[in-house]
């Protein structure tokens, strides 16, 4: 069943994000308004995989009060070629050059309220170039061992939903 939306209006905007409210009527009859979180550019994230492990940042989010691993990623800039998103944030996060990507999978981690999208790439192997420019992103940088992140996966030490379906998929698809 489809839902049929009869317009949209926006309610705040930023170069960030925009909320809108849109005029949606759903099968049967009921129409009623819905809060849209808008994107105007995707994100995008790296697995980095090398012979030391997975290249991950530990960091506090204030949002949620919550610390954890994640993996380097970022929103893409106006203009920028998705890979090179990717490589850029792993580089500002780390302090490592990614070696070539390969795109992975996208997604629409919120699709109920958002049109948020995440890119997830891959990279097997990475060069130490320099500190991390962008040291805000981070209280760590590791390598941390396959056994160690799927332990992490399990005990709840990566807790943002970017990196966990990112390591999810490659300790699936990937991982040896």
């Amino acid at each position: 069943m489809k839902w049929t939306e009869h317009g949209e209006k926006v309610i705040y905007d930023s170069p960030w994000v925009s909320l809108h409210l849109a005029d949606v009527e759903v099968p049967g009859g009921a129409r009623f308004d819905h809060h849209v979180i808008r994107r105007k550019l995707p994100a995008a994230g790296v697995v980095v995989t090398g012979d030391a492990g997975v290249l991950l940042i530990y960091r506090h989010r204030f949002i949620t009060g919550t610390w954890g691993w994640e993996i380097p990623a970022g929103r893409v800039e106006e203009g920028e070629e998705l890979a090179g998103a990717a490589a850029r944030e792993v580089l500002e996060e780390t302090g490592w050059q990614p070696g070539p990507l390969r795109r992975l999978f996208g997604y629409h981690p919120t699709n109920g309220i958002s049109d948020m999208r995440f890119e997830i790439f891959a990279a097997d192997w990475a060069k130490y170039v320099e500190e991390p420019s962008d040291f805000a992103e981070s209280s760590k940088v590791e390598w941390v061992p396959v056994e160690r992140v799927r332990e992490l996966v399990l005990d709840g030490g990566v807790v943002d939903g970017l990196s966990l379906t990112a390591l999810l998929w490659w300790l699936l698809h990937e991982a040896t």
